[in-house]
């Protein structure tokens, strides 16, 4: 078994190859949701952030959210995401505000 090589930068490079055409809607929609929760973690804690640390995280979620549909779109998707989603975890650290029962 051939052991699958990832780029350690998650920045969202080359074409996006279809899955079966669209996009799947629902993942989007989990994706953005999920993301949208991060927002507000951030918001929440904003008085722990540097004005700078806010602008660029919003930055970039703003930036996600605009290519939500191209990210879905690609046959690595969840991988992908997911990598993103570990990154702004590292920072919100939101799963320690969670309650575990609420966890997709």
């Amino acid at each position: 078994m051939a052991i699958k090589s990832r780029p350690s930068d998650v920045a969202v490079v080359g074409p996006a190859r279809p899955l079966y055409g669209a996009p799947c809607q629902c993942l989007a929609d989990f994706f953005r949701e999920e993301f949208q929760k991060h927002h507000q973690c951030l918001e929440a804690h904003r008085e722990y952030y540097s004005e700078i640390a806010i602008e660029q995280a919003e930055a970039a979620l703003g930036r996600i959210l605009q290519q939500m549909e191209d990210l879905c779109r690609r046959e690595d998707a969840c991988e992908v995401v997911g990598q993103l989603l570990r990154q702004f975890e590292s920072v919100t650290r939101l799963s320690a505000f969670s309650d575990p029962q609420t966890f997709h």
